[in-house]
């Protein structure tokens, strides 16, 4: 089973079209057209997943440049998602300093700082 990218994707286009598009070179297991997480429209892109990985390098061959709805897709084999660093959490995180009299935060004395132009 192959993955493939889809992009440069006419913003109208559905799941279907995009299946009937690719189902020319053979079967077509899932399409997903990415959206906008906020606004829920298209983003202009799509992962097509196919069954057979021969099926799918010839659909790369076929449809990489060639015009679909208007515009010119670019198809290629999908790079992994990359791991991401999760929660949040930074180690080593800065602790607070100690403020001494007479300093505004920790820039030191407001009076005697000079315009920095």
């Amino acid at each position: 089973m192959k993955n493939l990218f889809v992009g440069n994707l006419p913003f109208s286009s559905t799941e279907d079209a995009v299946r009937a598009h690719f189902a020319q070179f053979g079967e077509v297991q899932q399409v997903r057209i990415m959206t906008d997480r906020d606004t829920g429209k298209p983003r202009g892109f799509a992962f097509v997943q196919m069954t057979n990985d021969e099926e799918a390098l010839k659909a790369v061959a076929a449809l990489n440049g060639k015009e679909f709805e208007g515009r010119s897709l670019t198809v290629n084999e999908a790079r992994p998602k990359p791991e991401r660093a999760g929660g949040g959490f930074r180690p080593g995180g800065g602790g607070g300093g100690r403020r001494r009299e007479g300093q505004d935060s920790y820039r030191g004395p407001r009076q005697s700082r000079e315009p920095r132009w």
